[in-house]
């Protein structure tokens, strides 16, 4: 008969562990171990979740409700951080010229990371886009304007600065009225704080 010494000491042995470094999760608990420690089992309450409290300086047991709450505050920081960045971006505009089949012109003040289409769009401007900046039509084509300083030369505004056609977009250019070397489509030109006083014509 094993004596009650005897009980204790194998309970004892089966209650305690020796923690390696490891991770260990389940639905109900987490367990984070960062160097090698013996500790013992954690508390538990009466519906069988562990309670989170620090066992040894290295070892801590999370309950399930912790690890959920730290994760969602990562996931909120994250996508804070990201609105943020995007509202700053938004912040900066730069002017932009619109030239109408009519010949006036119109300068506008247009947000960084806009496409040319949007901008039009929101300024009332007529630069239709029929398939709503999807590059499925030709509907929003563009002619960049070079200009020149008063001896002639090119001013800092340059078509070279503009990203290279894709060979999709070169394709909806091929179906568009009065294609010039300049030419581009709207929906494909993100607006950038050195594109400022970039001049753009508008076909008939």
């Amino acid at each position: 008969m094993i004596s009650k010494a005897a009980s204790t000491a194998a309970a004892s042995a089966l209650t305690s562990m020796t923690a390696t470094r490891r991770f260990f999760s389940s639905a109900s608990r987490t367990i984070i171990v960062t160097k090698t420690s013996t500790c013992k089992a954690p508390r538990t309450t009466t519906n069988n979740t562990f309670v989170g409290r620090t066992l040894s300086p290295n070892i801590r047991f999370f309950s399930s409700a912790e690890s959920t709450s730290s994760s969602s505050s990562t996931t909120a920081t994250t996508t804070t951080t990201a609105s943020d960045a995007a509202a700053k971006a938004e912040e900066i505009t730069v002017p932009i010229t619109f030239i109408n089949t009519d010949g006036s012109e119109i300068t506008v003040q247009a947000p960084a990371g806009k496409h040319l289409l949007d901008v039009a769009h929101d300024n009332n401007i007529e630069l239709e886009g029929a398939c709503g900046g999807e590059l499925a039509c030709s509907t929003c084509h563009l002619i960049f304007l070079e200009q020149e300083d008063d001896n002639g030369n090119n001013t800092s505004v340059r078509y070279d600065m503009l990203p290279e056609k894709t060979e999709e977009e070169e394709d909806m250019l091929d179906l568009a009225f009065e294609i010039q070397p300049t030419s581009r489509l709207g929906c494909q030109i993100t607006v950038k704080p050195e594109y400022a006083a970039m001049k753009w014509r508008i076909p008939e």
